[in-house]
């Protein structure tokens, strides 16, 4: 067990308030960095121990930082920056009150990368933040016959480093910082030198690390031992250039982790001494134990190259072809999420998605389920609506002219509780100017019908063949994914007469109410779906695409895929994967905009990579 000089055992587990989260000066562009500095009480048995301990510097530890209003599972492991204990007059004079003296002042730089540490970064002031921490070990401080060391950090691996460089005599040390462009975290060095290279020039030396530190430099800077910090490429060139310079390395890794602690086995660094915990045995290594080794495939899959992107003004094509109908772009709003799309078009401009699948549509008009209908659950929203619907019949008269007056693809998703409704159904859509029907053999929240054809190869078949046989109009079949031979059923739709697939409708669960001690639902299962799904959805759609693609290329169809998407990266990883295009459906309930937001994004991403098309990324990870 880790100790600190007064005895408490490490890390603690306290709560503090932030008392400032403000962009830092210099990153670029602006906003991208954030300082975070959170007050953590002494009377939380969360004191300076862990910061600094009978001086000895704490520089290189991180906390796991998790706010109390959050919509992420995990905390983020974040190195500490600067720490200070507050005086009665710096509480004062901070606050207006001396209550915060002698607690702990935590200042942590966060790079803005992703949900977790969007959020962050997002925080107020007075907003309530979970620590765990410190975590990790230090860097080790230069002996007494070391005479110079060199510091480099590269991007927000600057902070660590800078906060290690702050506890050392000054002009000890030369400090090389690398940016892609600008700088940060600099201004409480002490340096002998400050070597700056920036990758676009706009401060210092043009170029990243390697334009001023090199292995001859090493040499000529006469340095005992060199500690870093930053991107794990930079890291692999200092070990190199250390080892070809003879010059002792430290060096801090980082690693996706969930506990800190060095209990979940999820952040480990391979090393000549076997796998190592970056949260415990690290984050600072000794340099030449580090393997660092390109990764050049993952899992059998080759890792792309990187690809230039599109030049200024060139726009990537979105659109796609599914079944011989021209979508603008590949974004669909799925069926019973959606309406008929003229209920969205106050909120924003449906005009802009590439297609619209309707209600679903049964022969008959239907009121749908008794009792509780919704019920939300951590990221995710089970229903049990029972596809109340108009009737074919009334939508042809009345909604189906208002969706075709829109700009996106008109897709009619007919259901029905027998073969022979979904046979009238279908005639009496075949005779409309719908350019798509979406076959639904998948609702999960019907007694009759529904996934109950969805769930065998031959039920599947006989309601697709009939369907086939009385309209012409390209045909989607959209499947369940509780069926046991998903890939089977599959390519007896295809056979049967299928255009395209759409996977998967929900999946099926059960919700209690432990107050009354009765299930929430008077169906008792009920439909899923929502962020939660998205990983098992993409599972699901990679499986059928690879069996698609066994087929003869003359027989192989499209795959639409529906499963929690929540952001234009969800949207990205079903293409990849194999699909065509996407539905979303459950998100738009939680904001509206996702759509536009995926199109839009998805738009960026393509040209930042330089895709030109849809179908240039489409199926990337297919074997």
């Amino acid at each position: 067990m880790i100790r600190d000089c007064h005895g408490e055992p490490l890390p603690l587990y306290a709560q503090g308030f932030v008392s400032e989260c403000v962009p830092v000066v210099g990153a670029v562009p602006f906003g991208s960095v954030y300082s975070l500095k959170v007050l953590v009480s002494t009377g939380a048995k969360f004191t300076a121990k862990g910061a600094v301990c009978g001086g000895e510097p704490a520089a290189g530890q991180f906390y796991m930082l998790h706010a109390l209003r959050s919509d992420v599972l995990l905390g983020r492991p974040i190195s500490v920056y600067n720490s200070r204990q507050l005086s009665a007059s710096d509480s004062r004079e901070l606050y207006g009150t001396e209550k915060y003296a002698g607690a702990i002042e935590l200042t942590f730089l966060i790079l803005l990368k992703g949900k977790g540490t969007r959020e962050l970064c997002s925080l107020d002031f007075g907003d309530l933040v979970n620590l765990i921490g410190p975590c990790g070990n230090r860097f080790p401080f230069p002996s007494s016959s070391d005479k110079k060391v060199c510091i480099v950090g590269g991007g927000i691996g600057v902070a660590p480093v800078a906060g290690f460089a702050q506890t050392l005599p000054p002009k000890s040390y030369d400090f090389f910082a690398s940016f892609k462009s600008g700088s940060y975290g600099l201004e409480n060095l002490n340096a002998d030198k400050v070597i700056i290279t920036t990758d676009d020039g706009s401060v210092g030396v043009h170029g990243m690390l390697p334009a001023a530190l090199t292995a001859e430099s090493l040499r000529q800077g006469n340095y005992d031992a060199l500690y870093a910090c930053g991107p794990t490429p930079m890291l692999a060139y200092v070990q190199k250039i250390c080892r070809e310079a003879g010059v002792r390395s430290y060096l801090s890794m980082e690693a996706h982790m969930a506990c800190g602690v060095g209990v979940c086995l999820g952040c480990v660094i391979d090393t000549t001494e076997g796998k190592k915990r970056c949260c415990k045995d690290g984050p600072v290594f000794d340099g030449s134990i580090l393997l660092f080794n390109p990764v050049t495939e993952v899992a059998g899959i080759k890792v792309q190259p990187r690809r230039e992107a599109l030049a200024e003004g060139e726009k990537p094509d979105l659109s796609v072809n599914i079944a011989g109908v021209h979508f603008a772009n590949p974004v669909i709003g799925s069926s019973g999420t959606f309406g008929f799309g003229t209920e969205y078009e106050s909120l924003f401009d449906v005009n802009r998605l590439g297609g619209i699948s309707s209600k679903g549509l049964t022969l008959e008009a239907r009121q749908g389920n008794d009792g509780i209908r919704l019920h939300e659950t951590p990221a995710g929203l089970m229903n049990s609506i029972g596809l109340q619907n108009p009737g074919i019949p009334h939508f042809i008269k009345e909604e189906l002219p208002q969706m075709l007056a829109l700009k996106p693809v008109t897709i009619a998703n007919l259901s029905g509780s027998s073969l022979e409704t979904y046979v009238e159904g279908a005639k009496l859509l075949d005779k409309t100017e719908v350019p798509m029907i979406e076959l639904n053999i998948s609702c999960p929240n019907v007694s009759a019908g529904g996934a109950a054809f969805g769930m065998t190869c031959t039920g599947a078949a006989q309601a697709v063949q009939a369907v086939r046989a009385v309209t012409k109009k390209p045909l989607l079949v959209k499947l369940t994914p509780q069926s046991h031979e998903l890939e089977k059923v599959v390519l007896s739709c295809i056979e049967a007469g299928a255009d395209g697939i759409s996977l998967c409708n929900s999946f099926q669960g059960i919700a209690i109410d432990i107050e009354r001690g009765v299930p929430v639902f008077d169906k008792l299962k009920a439909g899923f779906g929502g962020p939660a799904v998205r990983p098992i959805a993409v599972r699901l759609v990679y499986e059928v695409v690879e069996a698609i693609n066994k087929l003869p290329e003359e027989k192989r169809v499209p795959v639409i895929a529906i499963g929690g998407i929540a952001t234009w990266e969800d949207a990205v990883e079903f293409i990849m994967a194999g699909a065509s295009a996407v539905q979303v459906g459950t998100n738009t309930f939680a904001n509206p905009y996702t759509m536009i937001e995926v199109i839009d994004g998805l738009e960026a991403f393509m040209k930042r990579k330089g895709y030109h098309n849809i179908e240039e990324m489409r199926g990337l990870i297919q074997k």
